[in-house]
């Protein structure tokens, strides 16, 4: 009873306040959406945590004790900690995985720029790479290859956010554009947080930044193409969406600054449909190549030894059936979007 709890209370606090991440995992079968709504609550509570505490690193100390806890058995009386220790039990998901994500809120907390490519990869690894690779381990898919195709989306939509907000980010004092890149155009990186303009040396920076993401995106394919076949439109949905944000940002010639990309719940409709294609057709050969930052995630998978043959595998019949429940959903915001504008123009 108190599992079931446990994780009513993980769904509502999804539900109020991460809207997005509650619809797609509906996507998902109930054996791989239940522990990734546990896994994210945790989560997104550790962002809260030190956002509330504006970014003070001793909120990620306290976090790392109650990641110690989870793990020893002893989780904190709070139904997302009982939850998370339950998931990362049954999943054998290693430590060195979330122990990455709040690394990466620490260096936020520290409020880290990042001089090169190669400095911000490290740090989408740790807030996003991590993330993909445990809910590969939830899907049990555990090849190395396979995770490190996870990492690659983990990585690819945490650019796309990243180019996406640049502005919204620049006025809460944050930069995460590569500030060698940012020279190179001939921007000074102080100066241009002080008064956040965009202009095409921006436009520029940003579009660059796409284009890594998208090299990250193709070369996840082929790893959404080893999942179960029911896990198969809601990751490929979340790539072609978050994708199109980035296609959005291409539209507005690149100003992240002034202006937030959205997509529309009706193109959401028809990628989630495309989804649903690409899910029956051939797979590709997953390339053996692991990302150097994200090497460690993989090694860490690797050493840790696989949850019992007896536990449960997601489902394969409920897949045509989610992907219609997401595409009613979505009318169903397009019709609100809908009556909203005629509301704001009447």
């Amino acid at each position: 009873m108190r599992a079931a709890s446990d994780l009513a209370a993980c769904r509502e606090l999804l539900r109020g306040g991460s809207r997005t991440f509650f619809a797609a995992s509906r996507i998902l079968p109930p054996a791989v959406s239940n522990p990734a709504i546990a896994l994210y609550a945790f989560c997104r509570l550790a962002d809260d945590a030190v956002d509330v505490d504006g970014g003070r690193t001793d909120a990620v100390e306290r976090l790392r004790s109650r990641l110690a806890l989870a793990y020893s058995g002893r989780p904190l009386a709070l139904p997302a900690d009982r939850a998370f220790a339950d998931v990362v039990s049954r999943f054998a998901i290693p430590i060195a995985l979330p122990e990455a994500l709040l690394e990466g809120l620490l260096w936020d907390a520290e409020g880290r720029h990042y001089e090169t490519l190669g400095d911000l990869l490290a740090y989408a690894v740790r807030v996003a790479g991590a993330v993909g690779a445990m809910m590969s381990l939830l899907m049990r898919r555990r090849d190395p290859a396979v995770v490190a195709r996870a990492c690659d989306l983990g990585i690819a939509m945490q650019l796309t956010n990243i180019a996406r907000d640049v502005g919204e980010d620049a006025r809460a004092g944050r930069l995460y554009l590569p500030l060698s890149w940012m020279r190179d155009t001939g921007l000074d990186p102080d100066a241009w947080l002080a008064d956040p303009r965009h202009d095409t040396r921006t436009g520029e920076v940003v579009g660059r930044l796409l284009s890594v993401a998208d090299t990250f995106y193709r070369r996840s394919i082929p790893g959404i193409g080893a999942l179960p076949p029911s896990c198969r439109p809601g990751i490929h949905a979340a790539r072609l969406i978050y994708a199109e944000i980035g296609r959005e940002v291409e539209r507005q010639r690149y100003d992240s600054v002034s202006r937030r990309a959205v997509v529309s719940a009706s193109r959401k409709m028809r990628l989630l449909a495309g989804a649903l294609v690409t899910s029956f057709a051939a797979r590709d050969a997953i390339v053996d190549h692991v990302e150097p930052a994200a090497r460690f995630l993989i090694e860490a998978v690797a050493a840790t030894a696989p949850p019992g043959a007896a536990a449960s595998r997601p489902r394969s019949g409920s897949m045509a059936e989610s992907v219609v429940w997401v595409l009613d959903l979505f009318e169903r915001l397009e019709r609100r979007d809908q009556l909203l504008r005629g509301e704001n123009t009447s």
